[in-house]
């Protein structure tokens, strides 16, 4: 069965972890660590009291973050409470699926990718070159499931780097980057190939990833390789 989106946001959190999870009545609340909106959102199952949007407010602050709330599918009353209090919609993402069967037929020119974990310093490199520094690779460093690091190389020179991990048989990509030099010579499309290789040897039947909806290069990427949109987030935020 295809995995859809409720399991995808749970494959999400297992895969990409905030630091700590408190939950305050509706309200979940996740400490990022500096990693970022995805690991420091919080989510609520309905929509809140102004008590309760106050106290919500105040914890988040009180981590160091802003007002910053996941709506995910089913949430269209807290969506609606948070817009009438000031919160703009931020960064929509797609989640997308596909089966890892039918990513495998093919394989990736000799070493042009590997997987490979802990991260290479070269991999540091060009994660830092895409703006993802030691608060995102702390992300992946404390996530408790199946991981695995990603390193691509195109004309002899290092050129791309991911991560994978695998939650309930489906594993999700993040964090792949590829270096200006190296865009549009196919190593996206060569990475996810060795993320869906390495996910087989997981036993993992599905392979997500998620893509804001504003890059529409990496959205026809998935879609031209035969990932499904499957459902979709987007944040509130209170400037």
């Amino acid at each position: 069965m295809t995995p859809d989106a409720q399991m995808l946001y749970a494959v999400t959190e297992a895969t990409w972890p905030p630091a700590r999870i408190e939950t305050r009545g509706p309200v979940t609340l996740r400490d990022g660590a500096g990693g970022g909106k995805r690991v420091s959102a919080a989510t609520a199952t309905r929509a809140l009291t102004a008590d309760e949007l106050s106290i919500a407010e105040a914890a988040m602050r009180g981590l160091g973050q802003d007002a910053l709330f996941q709506i995910r599918a089913g949430d269209e009353s807290l969506d609606a409470m948070l817009a009438d209090q000031g919160y703009r919609v931020v960064d929509p993402v797609n989640l997308y699926v596909a089966p890892v069967a039918a990513l495998t037929g093919t394989r990736a020119p000799r070493v042009t990718t590997f997987s490979v974990w802990e991260p290479l310093e070269i991999m540091r490199e060009i994660w830092a070159e895409g703006g993802i520094g030691p608060a995102r690779i702390a992300v992946m460093e404390r996530a408790a499931c199946p991981k695995t690091g990603l390193f691509g190389r195109h004309d002899n020179r290092p050129a791309a780097v991911g991560y994978a991990g695998l939650h309930q048989g489906v594993a999700m990509v993040h964090a792949l980057e590829v270096r200006a030099a190296h865009r549009r010579a196919g190593m996206g499309r060569w990475m996810m190939i060795e993320a869906a290789h390495w996910a087989a040897t997981q036993g993992a039947a599905h392979i997500a990833v998620l893509c804001t909806r504003a890059n529409t290069g990496a959205n026809g990427l998935y879609a031209s390789m035969g990932f499904a949109p499957v459902g979709e987030y987007h944040y509130r935020q209170k400037d």
